[in-house]
């Protein structure tokens, strides 16, 4: 009995001592509700919610590796081989007006390991058809191989425009500074320079038109270079004909500016060949009437095409998607000026997209 009365007590004494310990132990604090990132699917693919907010917001961009090839493109040689990184930050929220976008464009581009260059490339704000910020022009649009030579010099201004939008069709305006454009001259009768007339461009009025109708589209983009008191205008078509597309376009100036400078006109045309479903090749020509060569930014131009020879250019460009998302490009172009030596160049380029 004096043994079993000791078991007795000794669980009971074990009992109060494990109930106190009990009421004595720390208690882990619940641990706070974590915001996981949601898929935003209202403006489509790849944007998702910044957390604690209903701003949509999308990553992409692409790596790029090229070789260029031409006499002296590389300097005293005759290749170069560059590399880009671009990454692009798209924002979205709806408001009462409509959806307010923002986009960052940021681009770094190396030459070697030490020539490197890193440039915005694009930063703007969208809402309701305006548009305001550093974007490309209606003029940086082309066909769509590389032979075409019917673009401005820089394409890339600060800007303000409202563009129209309407399903299958778009009209627009837009007011661009042109500070980084071409600057008219007249000879320096002692040096035989080109001399400006005036400090750099300011201000330029360009407007836009296109639109698609089954397998037709089209664009029509005119510019006013205010400083330079020269304009012009170009007209674009594609159709889809054949196996291919086949692209015109025309373009005419009434006189160097910063909108169009390379000749007084040209008409361009290509097709566009879907060899299968991962090659396309594309022939181009180019004609070109008094054509007086492609100038820089912050070049200066004649002040008229007079006196000048004509030119015509024939390219191949050859387009291969490896895999989803990565594909190579071969690109090689003629041109026979009336007034220069005829030259030949090209590139082969890699590019990764996300």
């Amino acid at each position: 009995m004096n043994i079993k009365s000791l078991l007795l007590g000794s669980a009971a004494a074990l009992a109060v001592v494990s109930g106190a310990q009990a009421a004595d132990a720390i208690v882990a604090a619940e641990p706070e509700p974590v915001e996981y990132v949601r898929v935003c699917d209202a403006y489509g693919t790849g944007y998702f919610y910044i957390p604690g907010t209903e701003t949509c917001l999308k990553i992409n961009g692409y790596i790029r590796f090229q070789v260029n090839v031409g006499e002296d493109v590389g300097g005293d040689s005759d290749w170069d081989a560059v590399t880009r990184g671009q990454v692009q930050f798209t924002a979205k929220s709806d408001t009462e007006y409509g959806p307010l976008t923002g986009v960052i464009v940021m681009q770094f581009n190396a030459d070697n390991a030490t020539v490197q260059t890193s440039k915005l490339d694009s930063a703007y704000l969208d809402i309701a058809g305006f548009r305001a910020g550093l974007f490309y022009s209606w003029w940086d649009d082309g066909l769509s191989g590389e032979t075409d030579d019917i673009g401005s010099v820089v394409t890339l201004h600060n800007s303000i425009r409202y563009q129209y939008e309407s399903g299958t069709f778009y009209a627009g305006i837009s007011v661009d500074e042109l500070e980084d454009g071409v600057y008219q001259g007249d000879v320096d009768p002692v040096t035989g320079l080109l001399v400006p007339n005036d400090g750099p461009n300011n201000v330029g009025v360009a407007v836009g038109l296109g639109g698609k109708a089954g397998a037709f589209s089209y664009q029509i983009t005119a510019g006013w270079d205010v400083d330079n008191e020269d304009g012009a205008v170009r007209a674009m078509g594609t159709v889809d004909i054949g196996p291919g597309t086949l692209g015109l376009a025309a373009v005419y100036s009434s006189g160097p500016n910063s909108y169009y400078s390379t000749a007084e006109w040209a008409v361009a045309a290509e097709y566009a060949i879907k060899a299968t479903d991962k090659l396309k090749i594309t022939p181009g020509v180019q004609y070109y009437g008094n054509y007086i060569g492609g100038a820089s930014a912050f070049d200066t131009v004649p002040s008229d095409y007079d006196g000048a020879g004509d030119a015509w250019k024939v390219g191949l460009t050859v387009d291969y998607q490896i895999v989803d998302n990565f594909y190579a490009k071969a690109s090689v172009q003629y041109l026979d000026p009336d007034d220069g030596d005829d030259s030949t160049t090209g590139y082969f380029r890699l590019q990764r997209s996300f």
